[in-house]
C-alpha cells in the first residue's frame, strides 16, 4: 500500500471524556465535537472519535487504531517529550521506534484507557 498524508480513522472508548480530552490535548489534539454520547478530537487531518465506556478495563482493552503519518520522527519526538512510561506494563505508555522491514517504521502508544495506537510511517 502506497499512500501519503497524515490520517487516522478510529472509534475508541473513553472512561471519562474530560480525562481523555486532557490526555490527547497534551498530544496536540483539540475537541472538535462533544456531547454526552460522542467526542471527536482532531489534530490537523488526524481524527479520533470516542464513545463513553466507563467500564473499560485499561489492562484488558482490545481497542486499537492505526495512525499513518508522513513524519514519524516528528510525532515520536513530540510524544516522547510527554515523558510517558516506556516499560511494557504501564498505562499509558509509549515505545521506541521499531524498524523491521518489510513492516513500515512505527511506534506504539497505549492511551490512559488501554487503547493501542500504532503510529506507522507512510511509504
Amino acid at each position: 500500500m502506497s499512500a501519503s498524508g497524515d490520517r487516522i480513522t478510529a472509534n475508541l472508548p473513553a472512561r471519562d471524556f474530560d480525562a481523555t480530552a486532557a490526555f490527547y490535548g497534551k498530544m496536540g489534539f483539540e475537541t472538535a465535537y462533544r456531547d454526552d454520547h460522542w467526542m471527536i478530537l482532531t489534530r490537523g487531518a488526524l481524527v479520533l472519535e470516542f464513545f463513553p465506556h466507563p467500564e473499560v478495563d485499561p489492562y484488558s482493552s482490545w481497542f486499537s487504531a492505526c495512525i499513518r503519518v508522513d513524519d514519524l520522527d516528528r510525532y515520536h519526538g513530540e510524544w516522547m517529550a510527554l515523558d510517558l512510561p516506556r516499560d511494557p506494563k504501564s498505562i499509558p505508555r509509549i515505545t521506541g521506534i521499531m524498524d523491521r522491514p518489510p513492516v513500515p517504521r512505527m511506534f506504539a502508544l497505549i492511551d490512559a484507557d488501554g487503547s493501542l495506537l500504532r503510529v506507522l510511517e507512510n511509504d
